[in-house]
């Protein structure tokens, strides 16, 4: 299912495979569907992208409630520098002490959502073991099982496998960027889902994300990079210095949210299709600020070199999309001007 808000909004991208269709795709750029049910977010009444008629409800799935360890699984060949923006940024989740507008704000409406017992997400997001695969074991084009088989790889590898932990660990397969995935670009560019037991062994909730620097950053770098399409608009300089994994923040951002309050594709969403569920950052696609919805972000900072971003880590800035608080029924963020 696509889903998209009028004018140039981002999309989601799912589609249903034969057996594998991850429930959430996510591209922070739009195809325009004009006869699409999604056409009436247009009446915002506090920030774009909030509603009345949005009824995100829960399905009585589990939660993350435990505290959740995050396990990257770098595919490819990773710079180190590179790696060190992302490891940042995931442990910046929970650091409290992080200056205002914090990651760890963001991640307080994660929090929002509760269980069937009323036990709020948990607060606590930990990077955890990691695991190196710059030999491209599955090559360098995957498909969606062949994602699953990556991921099998690493939790039971000889040397060093990772953790197993089906209740609150997540697996983070973070592809480099001269490997192409099944849809990246033309339809996605991240997704989450969970692994089967008849590939992997176990049911463990995953999400994969790629660095689209050479195959698409127009598509998946936005803003740091715009379409070739649209030549009048100019791209964003990066807070890190590096345009794909910039941009690989907020997707990551993206999918840890959807994993954490979705991880079953049973829990939290809206819509009537549990196929191709809308989740909570899937309402706020393209949205990084107050008054942000089309091809406009929103209302941003800038740091004293020109840089763009909206949250503050531990000792990087990063740029990340707002997700749906259920709550009040409308996207917010920690730099939200009312805050």
């Amino acid at each position: 299912m696509h889903w998209v808000l009028p004018v140039l909004l981002a999309v989601i991208g799912v589609t249903a495979l034969l057996v594998v269709t991850p429930v959430s795709g996510y591209r922070p750029w739009p195809y325009l569907k004009p006869n699409s049910s999604d056409l009436m977010f247009g009446g915002s009444k506090k920030f774009e992208g909030s509603s009345e008629f949005i009824h995100m409800r829960y399905h009585m799935g589990p939660v993350l409630t435990a505290n959740i360890t995050i396990h990257p699984i770098w595919y490819g060949r990773w710079q180190k520098s590179q790696k060190k923006i992302i490891r940042e940024f995931i442990n910046s989740i929970s650091a409290v002490d992080s200056k205002h507008p914090s990651v760890a704000g963001w991640w307080k409406t994660v929090q929002l959502y509760t269980d069937q017992t009323g036990a709020n997400i948990s607060r606590s997001v930990l990077l955890g073991e990691e695991k190196n695969d710059r030999f491209y074991s599955h090559g360098k084009s995957l498909t969606r099982l062949s994602i699953q088989s990556v991921i099998k790889s690493a939790v039971t590898s000889r040397t060093k496998p990772l953790p197993i932990n089906p209740k609150s660990g997540l697996y983070l397969l973070l592809t480099s960027d001269d490997v192409y995935v099944e849809d990246f670009c033309g339809q996605v560019c991240g997704f989450h889902y969970f692994t089967f037991p008849s590939i992997v062994g176990y049911t463990l909730p995953y999400a994969w994300v790629g660095n689209s620097a050479k195959l698409c950053p127009g598509v998946c770098a936005y803003p740091f990079a715009v379409p070739q399409y649209m030549p009048g608009l100019k791209p964003l300089k990066s807070p890190n210095s590096d345009v794909g994994v910039d941009g690989m923040i907020s997707v990551i951002g993206h999918e840890v949210a959807e994993l954490a309050t979705n991880p079953l594709v049973n829990a939290w969403y809206a819509g009537q299709d549990p196929v191709a569920p809308v989740e909570i950052a899937d309402l706020c696609e393209g949205i990084y600020g107050t008054g942000g919805g089309g091809s406009y972000t929103g209302q941003l900072l800038n740091d004293k070199d020109g840089a763009t971003y909206n949250m503050n880590g531990i000792r990087r800035r990063y740029l990340v999309q707002w997700v749906w608080n259920h709550i009040v029924s409308y996207c917010t963020g920690p730099n939200a001007l009312d805050q």
